[in-house]
């Protein structure tokens, strides 16, 4: 377990990473230019063989951050956070990934937007963004005048592009973990979020947190790939997704992209278990062609 003097930080910036020490000292570096240090790094090193375990020895050995470091076999990034949130202490969890940074007064700022609804239960936590750099988002800015949303919403309704920096009460994702299926290492992050809908709001926050800049070794420039590695946790995310749409557009790209995933697991009844049976079966053939040009 962590120690007391980590539990009792506010913030958990958790980081999940996989053969990643090449790239991981600059978020070291951000974090040790953080202007406040009220946060705990938690690290669980996914199965890693590239001297990960002996680079944060070395920075735990610096004490410049509070670091909590845990080693796992391999087993994909969701699992890692389910094994963060189960370990977490802190009242809040900030995934921030292996290839990102964050901003000095990251760490600040969340503390300051946490103190204006903190004991509110309505909120399961902070939807922020991640930039290129200080000023430019990874897409676009928040929609004017929305101080709270739902993550379904501010995709759908708002029409929202990018990527955002997401902070959550440790309590609420410890209600909600990922399930991941067995033999399968990854599922989509949106599936957690998604379903805080349904009980939560999160409070929007227009101000990049954030730096990333996408890898080739990295999920986001590999999505095709990963749905045909983990084609039941696609499937079913995006079964999901089909059901929740409220446009004729969502709902029938969800559809199609459900299809994709259920022949891609092999599974049958495909057009029974869809949530718009009519649409599925006009998707049936459009899905054939994606699976073996997209998904090929």
């Amino acid at each position: 377990m962590m120690s007391s003097e980590s539990a009792a930080r506010t913030v958990c910036v958790f980081t999940p990473t996989y053969e990643r020490a090449y790239i991981l000292p600059v978020l070291y570096k951000s974090l040790v230019a953080q202007t406040s240090h009220d946060f705990v790094w938690m690290i669980v090193d996914d199965g890693s063989t590239d001297g990960t375990e002996e680079l944060v020895a070395g920075w735990i050995a610096e004490n410049r951050v509070d670091i909590d470091y845990v080693k796992t076999a391999n087993g994909g990034k969701q699992r890692a956070v389910n094994a963060g949130v189960a370990r977490c202490r802190n009242p809040l969890f900030f995934v921030v990934d292996s290839d990102d940074w964050l901003l000095p007064g990251a760490i600040e700022h969340v503390l300051a937007v946490w103190a204006t609804i903190a004991g509110d239960d309505r909120y399961a936590g902070i939807v922020a963004l991640r930039g290129t750099d200080d000023h430019t988002p990874m897409g676009t800015w928040m929609p004017a005048g929305v101080t709270e949303v739902k993550m379904w919403d501010l995709l759908e309704k708002y029409r929202f592009k990018g990527d955002t920096s997401l902070i959550h009460r440790t309590d609420v994702l410890r209600d909600h973990p990922y399930e991941v299926a067995p033999g399968e290492t990854f599922v989509s992050e949106a599936s957690v979020f998604f379903l805080l809908d349904e009980e939560y709001w999160m409070r929007t926050d227009n101000t990049i947190l954030t730096i990333c800049h996408y890898l080739p070794d990295g999920l986001t420039r590999n999505f095709a790939a990963n749905a045909k590695r983990n084609p039941i946790g696609y499937w079913k995310h995006k079964r999901y997704c089909a059901q929740r749409s409220t446009t004729l557009k969502g709902v029938v790209r969800e559809t199609l992209l459900y299809l994709v995933g259920c022949r891609l697991a092999g599974q049958r009844g495909a057009i029974a278990m869809a949530p718009h049976k009519v649409v599925a079966a006009a998707c049936y053939l459009p899905a054939l062609v994606a699976r073996h040009t997209v998904f090929r």
